[in-house]
């Protein structure tokens, strides 16, 4: 489903206040939106947040990819493709690869994008090898 004008876009700060709970007023808000309406996510404010959470707030790969994997089953909660997000996260927990690489690989996995990479662990994901 793409953005229409009656949705709301979110940012990384909305979605980690959402997640992480950790500013009580702030939480209540980005929970007060989530839950309350559309909200649509752009692929680059996944791609922040995980960032975040893995290097600012040292979650674990696994414990952060169960949450945002959760996160994206909300009802409330589109993106213009979860297929490809959902695939990102779940190669995400179980590399060594950064977000976007996984982000590159799912899009060619679900979309079948072709991939130039200079990147040699990238490429042999992709080919399999």
């Amino acid at each position: 489903m793409l953005l229409q004008k009656s949705m709301v876009l979110i940012d990384a700060n909305v979605i980690l206040r959402y997640l992480l709970d950790d500013v009580e007023e702030l939480a209540l808000q980005a929970a007060a939106v989530i839950d309350a309406q559309s909200v649509f996510v752009p692929t680059e404010v996944f791609a922040e947040v995980v960032y975040v959470l893995e290097k600012v707030y040292k979650i674990d790969r696994t414990e952060l990819c169960c949450s945002l994997l959760k996160f994206l089953e909300h009802d409330h909660v589109i993106t213009s493709n979860k297929s490809v997000i959902e695939t990102a996260l779940r190669q995400y927990s179980e590399r060594s690869l950064d977000f976007v690489d996984m982000l590159l690989y799912a899009y060619h996995k679900v979309e079948q994008y072709q991939v130039f990479t200079f990147d040699k662990k990238l490429e042999r994901l992709i080919q399999g090898t």
